[in-house]
């Protein structure tokens, strides 16, 4: 697996030089949740989108998709687990999303390719990676207050935010994927917020996931690391 892994490294790296940063073409509207879930007991991956509509406030379309899980979790090479179980899953979207939220990271990661990053490749759509926890970089905890925020320093870059969504919860990580800049993605982050701590279209996301874990007959607490 080191070999292995010095490879993958070696794709991260290649594949980083083609992640841009750039403005949107129009205000986002229609923004997709992407999340993955895991069968344990037939080593399935469940991967779903849920399109929000951040005008009506309301879910608009929806889709998944099951493949077996080939890729352990390894801490930095998410992508490489998850990318293909979201690619078969959006393939079943009825609404074309303008902006995808991933629950991951997007350029703030050890070779600049989270699984946000990596997606928005495949997909050649606007990304933001909205991650529960660090993976790398230097921030200070933001306020309590919701919306405040404070600056994640890679190599002496700003990277990504650390966003304090909602009052007494931790706060989540965020950062641009592709074809997106930090203040826009700061800002769709902050326009998805519905008085939870994740945004709505990645709460919905989860929701969905789950549900179909359990329906698959997997009532297990326990989840894959993410």
């Amino acid at each position: 697996m080191p070999s292995k892994l010095e490879e993958l490294k070696s794709i991260q790296q290649e594949l980083a030089k083609k992640v841009k940063l750039c403005p949107l073409k129009r205000k986002p509207r229609l923004v997709a949740g992407a999340d993955v879930s895991y069968v344990i007991s037939s080593q399935e991956s469940i991967g779903v989108f849920v399109v929000y509509d951040l005008k009506e406030k309301k879910m608009v379309a929806k889709a998944f998709a099951r493949l077996k899980t080939t890729f352990p979790y390894i801490p930095g090479f998410l992508s490489f687990r998850e990318v293909p179980v979201l690619k078969e899953a959006f393939k079943g979207l009825s609404v074309m999303p303008d902006v995808l939220l991933v629950d991951g990271q997007g350029i703030l990661h050890p070779r600049g390719l989270g699984l946000a990053s990596h997606l928005g490749l495949e997909l050649k759509l606007p990304t933001i990676g909205v991650a529960k926890k660090p993976l790398v970089g230097e921030f200070e905890i933001p306020p309590q207050e919701p919306g405040s925020f404070t600056p994640i320093y890679l190599n002496g870059e700003v990277k990504g935010v650390c966003l304090r969504t909602r009052k007494g919860v931790k706060p989540v990580y965020v950062s641009p994927g592709h074809l997106i800049t930090l203040e826009e993605a700061l800002e769709v982050v902050k326009a998805s917020l519905s008085g939870y701590r994740i945004p709505e279209p990645l709460r919905q996301a989860h929701i969905f996931s789950q549900r179909l874990r359990h329906e698959c007959g997997d009532n297990s607490s326990r989840r894959d690391r993410k």
